[in-house]
């Protein structure tokens, strides 16, 4: 027998916990969406920018350190900080879970925020990576979705599409998709964020890069159809300059500026040098204390634009104790640092793509997932979503480990029948 669900957007809202339902077993469930009536003030561009390897908030004395409260990340907590300036467009979450219990490391996180599951992935190779590349051919990730419908996405990546000398960006022309990690040092040109000789390009923070709808297949060079969705980040300023950013724009950092991999020799940031995970977390900090007003001075974010902080996975532990961060940035945030206790995961953050940019269906663990809605003002999000359950072919182990724990109850605004289970 079916069960029907209906939940009214300030009911839920009321809600003073989220209710975890048990492990979703009927792999491969996706479903229809049809957005309800638009909204004035309706997200419009959306800025996705990932960082690594390091949690929100965990317990005392754990290693790497946490990113709440350190004196490594004066930017990053000025915006949670009720009252400060920073803070003043700036929604957070409290209660930000890793993807599921075993999603790591990083890749299969990356992948889930494109599909809803790790897709039975657990590694970091290159996605044409001989042996054990992870190209996945499913046509059901939230960029594909967005190019069958007419909509536009752009992968930035730093140091991807530039002469590896001085650091200047290539001609349109030349891009390609960056299916292959690279890192070295230019001979003459320095990165414009932390002043620094050293590059370092992982393909396993590029989420578009492993589906072949949005990678063209195994084509590195500018012939491949897809190469003008990918752009090296060092674009970015010119692209929000002339105002041709795409709709949804996903933003890596190489892997020094990203918090993942330490300068030689450390970092200096603000008078004080550092080493160790310290200039792990300072290098991350001065990054987004740099790209964050970039894209907030632009028109694209004026416009009903939102930027999110996004973190790739938990550390030591998924359980509550170890949460992750997961920073909005929007003239329709909430804002002065409002934040609440409801469940997010990354299915949260795909939920809410897909209403913004109402494209489906709806993917796997993002179904039943709480979208952000609660973090931004009434109507910043579409109305309504409906979706109807159905079965997807599936094979094998696709979706090991892709709907574990997922199965959350209560999100806003749903109205679905569940196929039993």
């Amino acid at each position: 027998m079916r069960k029907t669900v209906v939940e009214n957007a300030d009911n839920r809202a009321r809600k003073s916990a989220v209710k975890r339902a048990g492990p979703v077993i009927a792999g491969g469930l996706f479903a229809s969406c049809v957005a309800g009536a638009a909204y004035a003030g309706q997200i419009q561009t959306v800025f996705v920018i990932a960082m690594e390897n390091h949690n929100w908030t965990q317990p005392a004395g754990e290693t790497p350190g946490q990113i709440f409260g350190s004196p490594f990340a004066p930017y990053i907590n000025s915006l949670v900080t009720p009252g400060n300036p920073n803070a003043a467009q700036v929604s957070y979450a409290s209660n930000y879970s890793n993807a599921g219990p075993g999603i790591h490391p990083s890749e299969p996180n990356y992948i889930w925020s494109e599909a809803g599951s790790n897709l039975g992935v657990f590694n970091d190779n290159d996605p044409f990576q001989v042996p054990g590349g992870t190209n996945q051919t499913t046509t059901n990730s939230l960029s594909n979705y967005l190019q069958t419908a007419g909509k536009t996405w752009r992968s930035y990546q730093e140091d991807t599409d530039i002469n590896l000398t001085n650091n200047t960006v290539l001609p349109k022309s030349q891009y390609t998709v960056p299916l292959s990690s690279f890192s070295g040092t230019f001979t003459t040109g320095t990165n414009q964020y932390n002043g620094s000789n050293q590059y370092n390009y992982a393909a396993k923070h590029d989420p578009q890069v492993f589906f072949t709808p949005t990678n063209g297949g195994n084509n590195s060079t500018n012939t491949n159809p897809l190469a003008q969705n990918y752009a090296p980040l060092q674009q970015l300023q010119t692209d929000l300059t002339n105002n041709t950013v795409a709709q949804y724009n996903w933003i890596t950092p190489d892997q020094y500026n990203d918090m993942h991999s330490t300068l030689a020799g450390g970092f200096t940031y603000n008078g004080v040098h550092l080493t160790g995970d310290a200039a792990n977390i300072a290098q991350g900090d001065n990054f987004l204390s740099m790209v964050v007003p970039e894209i907030e001075a632009s028109q694209a974010y004026k416009n009903n634009g939102a930027i999110v902080i996004w973190w790739d996975e938990t550390e030591n532990a998924d359980d509550p104790q170890h949460t992750l961060g997961e920073i909005i940035i929007s003239p329709d945030a909430k804002g002065n640092a409002y934040t609440n206790d409801i469940l997010y995961t990354h299915s949260s953050d795909l939920l809410t793509m897909q209403e913004i940019f109402n494209v489906g269906p709806c993917l796997l663990a993002a179904c039943t997932a709480n979208d952000l809605s609660d973090l931004f003002v009434a109507g910043a999000i579409p109305n309504q979503i409906t979706t109807n359950l159905v079965p997807e072919p599936t094979s094998g182990l696709l979706l090991l480990g892709g709907l574990l724990g997922l199965g959350l109850i209560g999100r806003r605004r749903l109205s679905y029948s569940a196929l039993p289970l």
